[in-house]
């Protein structure tokens, strides 16, 4: 009897419907038999999408920090604040838990997830049949801190800052600003790309 590809038994994450689900075509998704929801996905070229969209982020990480994101004219006075000198002003001015909450999602977290991700991207490119579960939990690690390098909590400070200021200064978004939000998109994009299966599958495919 010819050898036939196994099938994989899933279980459903939204209704926990267990059902078997064959190996997938490149652009093609497993739906459960019983919610509709997506149950298992092919996610092509896998390793490339992810390590292109890191390294964009990482390329736009700098000038998203180095970069102003506000410019204001007060009276005849210009200034310059930048993500970093808006850390350094809040802690400054006693706001220290503002201050770390705006430095982790804006500079600490982002770092972190693309180091990451690049990490995992080179470990499975190279066929790394070691610390797989080490580096399943990296994956998990970032799916937990995604969630905080958001780009609203940084859009809010800075609508907080327009709200206040405007009355009685000129302020206008910088060119850090836009850096800022391609890399947040970037990033979320990168880690969406990579599939853990891989990690499993001794670096023998790269989908």
């Amino acid at each position: 009897m010819a050898a036939t590809t196994m099938d994989t038994v899933i279980a459903c994450t939204t209704c926990g419907q267990l059902q078997r689900a064959e190996e997938l075509a490149p652009g093609t998704v497993a739906l459960c038999c019983r919610c509709g929801a997506v149950v298992r996905a092919y996610k092509a070229l896998s390793l490339e999408r992810t390590a292109a969209f890191s390294l964009a982020a990482l390329i736009l990480y700098v000038p998203a920090n180095v970069y102003p994101i506000l410019l204001m004219n007060y009276h005849g006075a210009h200034s310059e604040n930048t993500v970093w000198g808006g850390v350094v002003g809040l802690f400054q001015n006693d706001q220290r838990l503002v201050a770390a909450i705006v430095f982790l999602a804006s500079i600490l977290i982002p770092i972190v997830k693309l180091a990451a991700l690049l990490f995992l991207v080179v470990s499975t490119q190279r066929g790394w049949a070691r610390w797989q579960r080490e580096r399943t939990l990296i994956y998990r690690f970032i799916e937990v801190i995604g969630p905080w390098a958001m780009l609203d909590v940084f859009l809010l400070a800075v609508l907080v800052a327009l709200v206040k200021l405007q009355q009685i200064a000129t302020i206008l978004p910088g060119p850090g600003i836009l850096a800022f939000t391609a890399m947040v998109i970037l990033t979320i994009l990168a880690s969406a790309s990579f599939d853990p299966k891989l990690i499993w599958n001794d670096g023998s495919a790269s989908r």
